[in-house]
């Protein structure tokens, strides 16, 4: 069952930082034998598997290719492994990104109205079948791959590249995701960008030769901040009974085991 707080994503605009410098280890009872960031593969599971305990209660994130339903956010139709929306222009690029590949593919024809739809939370154009063509495009492997894509161009890969640029290891590098994953990268007040911004008023990150803990504790609270913005996000649970929990054990590489609740729910990875 979807979580109802689960919500929508907007559209990241420009990929965030250049910068692929490895953030130096810290004295930590959880410290890896050497520095390794998010996009390493045992990482990046870890971070699928826990960003979707929060968007989807379950650890299963693979299993989510096929998800899409409108959960009354005003975002239209959210779907995918990262929420894609039809409301958010993230869901049109996918789908202009999978016909690019799979030209006639069963969700192209959709494409006059996705353009249509965007900005708003209307189903003009895709109901009613939508959501059960989206179901079988996800039983292509090449409608896969390109939510893998979109996912790491829009979200992962820029979350990752800031979070180095800043000196943050992993714990760090999974903040900046799991906040862009919820809150784009707009220029609203509750964007990505702006949440670093009233972090970066509080405390100065490792690049700048502030304290790791310290800076992202000022991270995790304008994230709560934001998050308290706006109804559907005021639950902050993923942040209160996940992010924190690892950060105050000291654990900032996300070294297994773990273990984290959201919205109540206790999950594990050993």
């Amino acid at each position: 069952m979807k979580h109802p707080a689960r919500t929508s994503r907007r559209t990241l605009l420009a990929l965030i930082g250049a910068s692929l410098a490895s953030a130096p280890l810290l004295n930590s009872p959880h410290a890896s034998a050497a520095a390794v960031g998010l996009d390493d593969p045992a990482k990046k599971e870890i971070a699928m598997k826990l960003v979707s305990s929060a968007e989807n209660s379950s650890l299963d994130w693979k299993a989510q290719y096929k998800y899409i339903e409108d959960i009354g956010d005003g975002r239209g139709y959210t779907a995918g492994i990262i929420g894609f929306c039809s409301g958010t222009g993230d869901m049109l690029d996918l789908v202009e990104l999978y016909t690019d590949r799979r030209p006639g593919n069963v969700l192209a024809p959709y494409l006059p109205a996705l353009r249509r739809v965007d900005g708003t939370d209307s189903h003009d154009g895709l109901d009613p079948n939508f959501p059960r063509d989206w179901a079988r495009a996800a039983q292509d492997q090449e409608f896969r791959r390109a939510q893998d894509d979109e996912r790491d161009r829009v979200y992962f890969g820029p979350a990752v590249r800031q979070g180095k640029t800043d000196g943050l290891r992993v714990l760090g590098q999974f903040a900046y995701y799991d906040a862009i994953v919820m809150h784009g990268d707009g220029t609203d007040a509750t964007s990505f960008r702006n949440i670093r911004g009233r972090a970066l008023n509080q405390a100065r990150p490792p690049a700048q030769g502030g304290d790791e803990v310290t800076y992202l504790h000022a991270f995790l609270d304008a994230r709560v901040w934001a998050m308290k913005q706006e109804e559907a996000h005021s639950d902050t649970s993923r942040v209160d009974t996940a992010q924190r929990v690892f950060l105050r054990a000291g654990n900032l590489d996300l070294n297994p085991p773990l273990d984290w609740k959201v919205y109540g729910d206790s999950y594990h990875i050993g």
